[in-house]
């Protein structure tokens, strides 16, 4: 718990507020007091999201759902307003931890314990599904651990299963790692009570071993497993497995009745020596012991403590005391007033077909070339404006730099060190920058080490990078528990979702879209452009992930407009190009998308120009590489790219960039370099309060989303379900033996 902050409403509706428990994206959970005295929890909706079309209906959904379940295993809703200027709801306080904190802290239950947790949670959701709805994210983060029993929380999803907003097809739902086959498909049709089954196996099995079925790393391989392979045997315990595989099969038709499972869990506890009323383990017990102590002492309320230009919020209901007598023991039904979590993210039509809402790119002259003008040898004052030292605030990059992408890694640091160098000449400005350059080398133990070794530095305030998605899955755990704000410009991998946990304070922001909305350019481009009725996909497993994301997401889109698409998959071993071009043939496509890297795109084209094909050819990122053109040949002509990054040396907001980089590096930048003068220029702005530097990581972590900064390549803005980025991407065209920027994908010019 901490004090109430500066800002923060003294009351919502009817409840005196006492402490926050914590904040996330959404909103924050506040600990509160009803007028008879209870302890309660409230979940509290930023004025940002309350003002979003259709937020307001979503949030009376979710007071709707809790309302209609009645079962002593799931929290219950105490009161709510969903028409306040903030949106609330308050529930009861439990104050036990999540069985993600819990397994986190303490390690796996035992098997008796997993037990007791299955049977209850089953008849929880018994009483969800007699309501006629399906809860849908039943997951280790919405449930809670007390003495008596588990509780299950959080409905902001949970609908009946014949509702249409949340079930139709294209969209899934749900928290990857714990959802159904089903719901990992976008098949809303299929979703019903065997659903919530298997996500229910999902939690047992992590219960009793402390291991996701699925694996972890990004969203995209987790759903691609839950989909076609089985669960890791390491997440079944023998005495469990049967009845967990049963759960998690892959037909929701041969997945176990909630009933069935619920008397079959609970004849084998019958069996076990422990009580059902000791189920947990001392340690956790002592937990919920220490935290309901915490709760039961807090005594006389101190009035909310508001900066001078900060004005007091507080809802309709007055308040008429700053102090209030302490709960008795008699009162202690601990009730709670909890903030929004963040509904898990929805991909397909809302992830990229929707694009477009975000501001444009920068005209010329645009935002960024202010300091162009104030052009100064670097480190040149450290006094402001006013003859006032100005405080030096360092960031780290974290990048490859002598590795396989230290290309990359090179063009981001020579672009993150012209903005800090033009940041530092402007003496008007309140702080400086000191940039700390730091290399892994591409390898995942490396960054984990470095990401430690940052993370323990208190005077590294954020960072840039790292380069590459395996760097940064493998520091993510690290750097989010840091609270270090970090933002990156070539990761592109979800990461709206963190994959290690839940209940953690999420602060990356990336520059780059996710890999699932660069199907948007190749969609965009085959039916607008070529009008394609015949798409072949090759699914490159060398690119794992990224290239099974990019086809799903494509040929989801092209059926649904009424499209042929056919998908391929090859191996990461040496490919047979003459056969793959001959399957183009045989399939009768007149276009062909290949998510491989240059080199296997370079091959892929040569042999599609031996066989003939004369369709469009379209690829990404990954293959746009000079090696590619000069492995290709004339064979790479025509094909076009889409990205997320930018070239500014063809663009008018980037005009005053390029001269300045050739002039400093007496190179054009690289890809990614333009990016990362763009986030080191954002890093700045959430540094900078009105003027006043912020010198403390989670200050500036919470800063980032507030803040809108316009740069040379894109709007850096956050917005929720979609990230910092959503709409920077672009398209290329081998022509000539060199590429062509084309522009942004909805403007582009492409012949």
């Amino acid at each position: 718990m901490e004090p109430l902050r500066a800002g923060d409403p003294s009351r919502i509706g009817r409840y005196r507020l006492l402490r926050r428990l914590g904040a996330g994206g959404m909103g924050v959970v506040f600990l509160a007091r009803a007028p008879g005295g209870a302890i309660a929890a409230v979940k509290t909706v930023r004025p940002s999201y309350a003002d979003e079309s259709g937020f307001r209906a979503r949030f009376r959904r979710e007071i709707e759902a809790a309302r209609q379940v009645g079962s002593r295993w799931v929290v219950p809703l105490l009161d709510a307003d969903a028409d306040a200027e903030t949106p609330w709801l308050a529930t009861s306080y439990v104050p036990g931890p999540s069985l993600a904190e819990a397994v986190e802290a303490f390690g796996p239950l035992s098997l008796a314990s997993a037990r007791v947790l299955g049977a209850r949670l089953a008849e929880a959701l018994e009483a969800v599904h007699a309501a006629g709805l399906v809860h849908r994210d039943v997951k280790p983060g919405n449930i809670l651990l007390v003495p008596d029993g588990p509780r299950l929380i959080d409905f902001g999803i949970a609908r009946a299963p014949d509702a249409t907003a949340l079930t139709s097809s294209g969209v899934i739902v749900g928290s990857p790692g714990f959802l159904a086959p089903e719901q990992a498909r976008a098949r809303g049709g299929e979703i019903g009570a065997p659903t919530d089954v298997f996500s229910l196996g999902c939690v047992l099995a992590f219960a009793a071993t402390g291991v996701r079925p699925f694996g972890g790393g990004s969203a995209a391989g987790v759903l691609l497993r839950t989909i076609y392979e089985e669960p890791d045997p390491a997440a079944l315990p023998d005495r469990l497995a049967p009845l967990l595989r049963a759960c998690l099969h892959k037909d929701p038709a041969d997945r176990p009745s909630l009933a069935r499972l619920r008397a079959t869990l609970g004849e084998e506890a019958a069996g076990d020596s422990a009580e059902p009323s000791d189920w947990l383990p001392a340690s956790i017990t002592r937990l919920i012991n220490d935290r309901s102590a915490a709760v039961l002492t807090i005594g006389s309320i101190e009035p909310t403590r508001l900066s001078p230009s900060t004005p007091s919020r507080t809802s309709d209901a007055p308040d008429t005391a700053d102090t209030a007598k302490p709960a008795s023991p008699e009162a202690a039904t601990l009730t709670a007033v909890t903030a929004t979590r963040p509904t898990p993210r929805a991909l397909g039509r809302r992830g990229f077909l929707g694009l477009g809402s975000t501001a444009g790119l920068l005209a010329a002259g645009g935002a960024g070339a202010w300091w162009w003008s104030t052009r100064a040898k670097p480190e040149t004052s450290t006094a402001s404006g006013t003859g006032r030292t100005r405080p030096e605030l360092a960031v780290a990059f974290h990048g490859d730099l002598t590795g396989a992408h230290k290309e990359t890694g090179k063009a981001q640091l020579d672009g993150a060190r012209l903005a800090v160098e033009q940041l530092n000449a402007r003496t008007d400005h309140p702080f400086r920058l000191k940039l700390r350059s730091y290399d892994d080398g591409g390898d995942t133990g490396r960054a984990e080490e470095l990401a430690a070794r940052l993370a323990k530095d208190a005077t590294v305030l954020a960072v840039l990078g790292p380069t590459t998605d395996d760097c940064f899955h493998a520091t993510e755990k690290t750097y989010t528990e840091a609270v270090m704000p970090v933002v990156s410009v070539s990761v592109g991998t979800d990461t709206l979702n963190s994959s290690f946990g839940t209940n953690v304070f999420h602060c990356h922001a990336a520059l780059h879209v996710t890999y699932g909305l660069l199907a948007a350019p190749c969609v965009r481009y085959l039916g607008n452009h070529v009008d394609a009725r015949q798409v072949f996909l090759v699914d490159d497993r060398a690119q794992k992930d990224f290239a099974w994301t990019v086809c799903d997401q494509t040929e989801q889109a092209l059926r649904r407009s009424g499209r042929g698409a056919t998908v391929t998959h090859v191996g990461p071993g040496k490919i047979d190009y003459a056969s793959l071009a001959a399957k183009v043939k045989s399939a009768h496509a007149d276009a062909v998308l290949f998510t491989g890297d240059a080199a296997r795109a370079a091959g892929f084209a040569s042999a599609l120009t031996a066989s003939r094909f004369t369709g469009a050819r379209v690829a990404t990122e990954r293959a746009l590489d000079p090696r590619f053109l000069a492995s290709a040949g004339t064979a790479a002509t025509g094909w076009v790219f889409a990205t997320s990054f930018t070239d500014p040396t063809a663009r008018a907001s980037g005009r005053a960039f390029t001269a300045a980089y050739r002039a400093r590096f007496g190179t054009d930048p690289g890809w990614y370099a333009a990016e990362a003068f763009d986030a080191v220029m954002f890093l700045a702005e959430a540094c900078d309060k009105d003027g006043t530097p912020l010198t403390e990581r989670g200050a500036i972590a919470r800063r980032m989303p507030q803040i809108t900064y316009a740069g040379i390549t894109r709007t850096v803005k956050y917005e929720s379900g979609y990230g910092y980025n959503h709409d920077a991407m672009f398209e290329f065209k081998a022509v000539d033996g060199a590429f062509r920027y084309l522009g942004h994908y909805r403007d582009a010019a492409v012949s």
